[in-house]
């Protein structure tokens, strides 16, 4: 190990040591000439557990049993695979009493190229920081009448939206300190069952083999989210906690030359290194990685995935939240969201050019939101998709057979 690389992992190390020390909204104007954002179709989860045989015996990890009432006995993932990540139970908090501050107030405090999650429910639109969501990794929450929980896996990069209501009733979540491949490991507080971020997958307790539904959710800047959504709400730094927002504690941590952190399983498939950017999407069974190099480059992507035709916009503007230590001064990576190709049945096919995504069919400008901004489509809104931001180790140690996309 070099001493660069040890230095990184101190870095992330001291994360840990730092987290145990410390322990209404708007509607988009009417004036806006664009219907709200529909979410794509996503199978409702269920509670139908399909246990893997020969693991009932495995005893738990290490200290499971002492912080958890979870029914250990049901699993569906070898318990070695976990890895404890430092905190215990709830050493790192999630906040299950958000505040939200308008566009204006969360300006004083948000730089342009900082990266947000954007997640819109009807006409309501929010912004959650990355700069927040990085020392507490789950949001309890409601937008738009509906139960959500947004998430974000620093090690993975994995920004995750879930709907909250599940098997009658509307779960609340809190992180469990572990890890399996790098990725976090939540659990909820009715059951205790333990949940993969990256997947959704229940792997462990009651529900062992359930999924929870996504929910749309795109890694956009604050300049985009803020010129689009003037009227929107953003998640406030009044959290009761009192963390170092703004700094990235993973510093250099967005490096393709680093090593995933806390990584056991299988060597990432060779298409891509181990850090590459990629937003993945899987629809129907079907899963594709696209990754960030690829979309930068094109702009604009047409594919068909679970016989569906999608498109994936691609803009700049948008600062890595783990390479530097304050988060505004990353580098740019860029944003990226994916679309259903279609309005109202009729479906488009997308070309980039002079920096404007245009469909081929009416000649209408769309923008990064899904949004006809010019042309006879104009006030059309695309379909989001569930697509979501990875590290390609983080996506390939689930879903190994994926295809990279290729032009």
């Amino acid at each position: 190990m070099t001493l660069n690389l040890i230095s990184r992992f101190s870095v992330l190390l001291l994360l840990a040591t730092l987290v145990l020390s410390a322990c209404s909204p708007e509607q988009i104007p009417t004036s806006t000439p664009h219907p709200a954002p529909t979410a794509s179709p996503v199978p409702a989860a269920s509670p139908a557990p399909e246990l893997v045989e020969g693991l009932a015996d495995e005893p738990p990890p290490a200290g499971a049993e002492s912080e958890f009432k979870t029914d250990f006995s049901q699993h569906t993932i070898p318990y070695g695979e976990i890895l404890s990540g430092g905190p215990p139970k709830d050493g790192i908090p999630a906040i299950d009493s958000p505040k939200h501050v308008s566009v204006k107030e969360a300006h004083e405090w948000l730089e342009p190229v900082e990266p947000v999650v954007l997640v819109r429910v009807g006409n309501e639109a929010r912004a959650y920081p990355i700069q927040i969501l990085m020392w507490h990794e789950i949001v309890k929450d409601s937008l738009g009448g509906m139960p959500l929980m947004v998430s974000f896996c620093p090690l993975c990069n994995t920004a995750i939206a879930f709907e909250r209501e599940f098997d009658d009733q509307v779960l609340d979540f809190g992180t469990t300190g572990r890890l399996r491949y790098s990725n976090l490991i939540m659990y909820d507080r009715q059951t205790e069952t333990w949940w993969q971020q990256a997947t959704g997958d229940a792997i462990a307790g009651e529900y062992a083999g359930a999924k929870l539904a996504f929910y749309p959710a795109a890694i956009v800047s604050w300049a985009d989210f803020k010129a689009a959504y003037p009227n929107g709400t953003v998640l406030s730094r009044e959290t009761g906690h009192n963390r170092s927002y703004g700094r990235n504690p993973y510093l250099g941590y967005d490096d393709v030359n680093q090593s995933p952190f806390l990584y056991r399983g299988e060597p990432t498939p060779g298409q891509l290194v181990p850090m590459a950017r990629v937003l993945t999407l899987d629809l129907g069974g079907d899963a594709v990685a696209y990754p960030y190099d690829i979309l930068s480059s094109l702009g604009t992507v047409n594919d068909t995935v679970g016989g569906q035709r999608v498109v994936v916009f691609w803009t700049d503007g948008t600062a890595s939240a783990l390479d530097t230590s304050q988060i505004p001064e990353g580098r740019d990576v860029g944003a990226a969201v994916a679309y259903s190709a279609q309005v109202d049945e009729q479906p488009l096919t997308f070309e980039f050019a002079d920096g404007v995504s245009r469909d081929k069919e009416s000649g209408s400008e769309w923008d990064i939101f899904g949004r006809a901004v010019s042309g006879t489509l104009q006030g059309a809104q695309l379909t989001e998709l569930p697509a979501i931001n990875h590290f390609w180790f983080s996506w390939a140690a689930f879903r190994p057979e994926t295809r990279v996309y290729a032009p």
